[in-house]
């Protein structure tokens, strides 16, 4: 069974980012993952600062999302774009995770051989598509397979129904191709 991790990249309560998450985990479990979907609000971290990082260590809250994604075979990143970019809710998660803790551990042991997916969703005509771009980026270069596939959703405001629901099938038939693909290639990756 792969163990799947979903990150949204917004800790906001009603984040279109955070419903398109939990779409996503109902499809991954409906295929046989086990998901731990993050609630973001759960790990409040501080800004990463090195001298802090010296001073302190890692915070309970780091050392237990970084527990996370070492126990994770993959990860879905679904994150919202802030000044084309990714938000620094995410950068902030991946710096703090990428930390070693000890001296005998691997550099960026929580990101290396890792398979990842993204998806991302803004009220904007281009869904968080050039945030999309900034991660992957980073994720690659921090020793993340990113899967080619990936969906952003624009104009997200008008896409959810009441119950947080997609609307349009399509929209809901690119999440799940994404979805499905990840897992895909976690297996065959695994």
């Amino acid at each position: 069974m792969i163990k799947l991790l979903i990150l949204p990249g917004s800790a906001r309560r009603d984040s279109f980012n955070r419903k398109l998450a939990g779409i996503a985990a109902r499809i991954a479990t409906d295929a046989g993952a086990e998901v731990d979907l993050i609630d973001p609000a759960d790990f409040r971290l501080p800004l990463f600062d090195q001298e802090l990082e010296e001073a302190e260590g890692l915070s309970p809250n780091a050392k237990a999302l970084k527990q996370k994604f070492i126990a994770a075979d993959t990860i879905l990143f679904v994150s919202p774009e802030y000044n084309s970019s990714i938000t620094p809710l995410m950068k902030n998660v991946i710096n703090w995770v990428s930390r070693t803790e000890t001296d005998d551990e691997p550099s960026l042991a929580a990101f290396t051989g890792k398979v990842a997916g993204l998806l991302s969703a803004s009220p904007g005509g281009f869904g968080g598509m050039r945030g999309l771009v900034h991660l992957r980026s980073i994720l690659g270069n921090i020793g993340v397979l990113v899967t080619p596939g990936q969906f952003s959703l624009g104009s997200a405001h008008s896409k959810f129904d009441e119950a947080g629901q997609l609307k349009d099938p399509k929209d809901l038939e690119s999440v799940r191709s994404v979805v499905t693909k990840l897992l895909a290639v976690a297996k065959k990756h695994a």
